[in-house]
């Protein structure tokens, strides 16, 4: 929290007046929920390596079996409470802090997993699921304090709730087991301890570090990026950004044979002319996955050629409030494809009508289409002009 503080905010997280006081908080979401699970899963995974070798002496295999049993039991509870958690907050389940509620009961559980019995290990995941919705918000929303990943939440508040939960439900000393109150005054004592004395490291080393060398890169390199500034790629993360991928060579090798006259590339009638011919184009930006109905349907009214492109949509219907992590989506980049059609002869109505029954589903994302008046249209390879250029 405290390099958090020391770093600063991500720019465009906050917007400020001119008094420097946040009015507004943008949500930047991470750019794979799936790389996020897998790791998630690995650090679970790892987790009954590292609970598991504090305990070679705990009662033989009995004592680590019970320790298996209670690290697996808090994350997975922690991981449905949040799930429902925001869930019955925010209207959806938000995949990103359940992710994080696993780590946070992982965390939780690692200083009683050898204490605490299956309920104790429950109760410990329940409250773990809520404490890391509530901090991670709190700090964003409240505190303005940028921390991507949650880490603050995760590791600081439920390490702290883990620690004193010792008091709690240990078996043997614990409050709820008749313990007293003497071992959870130890474990806050021990807490207490702990961040004093972090503050205090912390606070001299990030400001030794932050003097000599610097902590953050430069405007220009957060904007543009490390990976392009240090390394000299476009971006380490393949498939996150959209580049075109040219063939090198020469044109005519690759056509088969160098170029001709115009006049003798095909033969070419143009007794046939029709002047007052008009066009229109008709551009369809819709979900990647209703091309083959909408190619289908266009050739059924014999229009045979079109342009495909992959693109980004984004969009935000007036009341239909997404969030992530708790705050309110902007707006959302959604891979789309565009279709832009030239007609001339089959009707630009019977177009735009025949895309509409096949695109229609009712639920947002549909589409859009859009028409426009073409002035004229020519043929490269015959140097046609107008109705004739686009007869193949």
């Amino acid at each position: 929290m405290i390099g958090a503080i020391f770093l600063g905010p991500r720019i465009g997280k906050y917007d400020r007046d001119a008094s420097g006081k946040v009015t507004k908080v943008h949500a930047i979401p991470g750019h794979s929920l799936t790389l996020g699970a897998l790791g998630t899963f690995i650090l679970w995974f790892g987790w009954y390596g590292f609970n598991g070798a504090a305990c070679t002496q705990l009662l033989g295999v009995g004592g680590l079996a019970a320790v298996f049993t209670t690290t697996t039991i808090a994350p997975a509870v922690a991981c449905v409470t949040t799930m429902i958690f925001t869930w019955i907050k925010n209207g959806k389940p938000d995949v990103s802090m359940t992710l994080n509620a696993s780590l946070a009961g992982l965390v939780a559980i690692t200083p009683t997993c050898a204490t605490v019995d299956a309920l104790g290990a429950t109760i410990i995941g329940i409250v773990s699921g809520i404490i890391v919705v509530v901090v991670v918000e709190f700090l964003d929303m409240k505190l303005h304090i940028d921390d991507p990943v949650g880490a603050v939440a995760v590791h600081l508040a439920n390490g702290i709730w883990g620690t004193l939960s010792d008091g709690l439900f240990n078996v043997e000393e614990g409050v709820f087991y008749g313990g007293g109150f003497h071992h959870l005054g130890v474990q806050f004592v021990g807490e207490a301890s702990i961040l004093v004395w972090t503050t205090v490291c912390m606070l001299i080393t990030f400001t030794l570090i932050k003097k000599l060398h610097g902590l953050r890169a430069s405007r220009e390199e957060e904007i543009v990026g490390l990976d392009k500034l240090e390394h000299g790629i476009d971006s380490s993360y393949a498939g996150f950004i959209m580049a075109p991928q040219v063939l090198g060579g020469d044109s005519s090798e690759a056509a088969g044979s160098g170029s001709v006259p115009v006049e003798k590339a095909v033969p070419v009638a143009k007794a046939t002319s029709r002047p007052d011919a008009k066009f229109h184009m008709v551009t369809i930006i819709t979900r990647q996955s209703k091309f083959d109905e909408l190619k289908a349907a266009m050739n059924d009214i014999n229009v045979t050629g079109m342009t495909v492109t992959n693109v980004l949509g984004c969009g935000q219907q007036h009341g239909n409030v997404q969030k992530y992590r708790g705050v309110e989506m902007d707006m959302t980049l959604l891979p789309k494809i565009k279709v832009d059609i030239v007609v001339s002869e089959v009707p630009v109505d019977l177009v735009v009508t025949a895309a509409k029954e096949v695109l229609y589903t009712g639920h947002i994302g549909d589409g859009k289409i859009f028409v426009y008046d073409v002035q004229n249209v020519v043929k490269v390879r015959t140097g046609e002009e107008g109705y004739e250029a686009l007869q193949d």
